[in-house]
């Protein structure tokens, strides 16, 4: 459960999907199936684990099967009660009781910062969980906790970072750290976007989990366009860690160690289905013995 202070949780969804055309043609990247659960989903169920039930889509054109998701369904409700399907029947209910679920629109595509600050009016005054629907947390290595912990002990805005092979690095937003890491926390001095590997200040990548000071939206608003045209949070956090902690300045990361999945990346979005599935009761024991085999003779097993 989530500590006090910390209640809403702002989920970007406006993205086009470009890189898994043409799957994305027509559906939402975010609604993309991990097993059998949109992988949208699963980002929902952590933030609700985490004490977040009050959560903002920030989404944009062609998102409507996201928001039917989420809603009721009475004729597939009813067709499944009448037939007597009560595992089916609670597995569609149960995307729609998660959580208090809003939406808004971005409009322009204009970067991440951007779709922060159209949260602005939902989310007032106060501290705010940011979950990035591309990555994907395994619900045995939760993080959003202590996240939460630090900003409550703490003050300010707290990243959730990992540290990443070098030669990747420009791929992410990229920190500096002040001094020596404390119980998997440090204190966060600058921060890049996607810095090349010979300037990196570090291997410590941002990866998709934020808890931000309600501050960010002021430093949002002054925030020019950076790096592609758009509007980088990154570029606001700089400026939230020089501020002094009285205006909600200090920004601290807690470095994740634990398993997660870009859902974003073609291979990566099938470790996450192929791991997933293997921890199932119903279906692991059977892919398992079918990945084995796969693997030592490269046949497809079904003989």
């Amino acid at each position: 459960m989530a500590v006090e202070g910390v209640r809403k949780a702002v989920i970007p969804a406006a993205g086009l999907g470009t890189r898994f055309l043409p799957a994305t043609k027509a559906t939402p990247k975010e609604m993309l199936p991990v097993v059998d659960k949109p992988a949208i989903q699963y980002v929902v169920e952590e933030a609700v684990a985490a004490g977040l039930e009050d959560i903002l889509f920030v989404t944009g054109r062609s998102k409507r099967p996201l928001e039917d998701h989420f809603d009721r369904n009475y004729e597939l409700e009813q067709a499944l009660e009448e037939k007597g399907d009560v595992e089916r029947l609670r597995s569609v209910r149960e995307s729609s009781d998660l959580a208090r679920i809003h939406y808004v629109r971005q409009g322009d595509p204009l970067g991440l910062g951007h779709a922060v600050l159209v949260a602005r009016a939902h989310v007032g005054d106060e501290p705010f969980a940011v979950l990035l629907g591309d990555d994907l947390i395994d619900a045995r290595d939760p993080i959003l906790e202590r996240m939460i912990e630090i900003r409550n002990e703490w003050g300010g805005s707290v990243l959730c970072l990992m540290q990443v092979p070098r030669e990747t690095i420009s791929l992410y937003g990229c920190v500096s750290i002040q001094g020596a890491p404390s119980e998997g926390m440090v204190v966060v001095g600058d921060l890049v976007e996607k810095p090349d590997v010979s300037s990196a200040p570090s291997d410590l990548a941002i990866i998709g989990r934020y808890i931000l000071d309600p501050a960010v939206f002021a430093v949002l608003q002054e925030t020019a366009p950076g790096r592609g045209g758009e509007i980088q949070l990154t570029d606001a956090l700089r400026v939230l860690a020089t501020m002094p902690p009285e205006r909600g300045g200090g920004v601290r990361g807690v470095v994740f160690d634990g398993r997660r999945y870009d859902t974003g990346d073609k291979l990566s979005y099938l470790q996450a289905v192929i791991t997933l599935a293997t921890q199932r009761q119903d279906i692991g024991p059977g892919l398992k013995a079918w990945l084995q085999d796969f693997c030592q003779d490269g046949t497809n097993g079904t003989q």
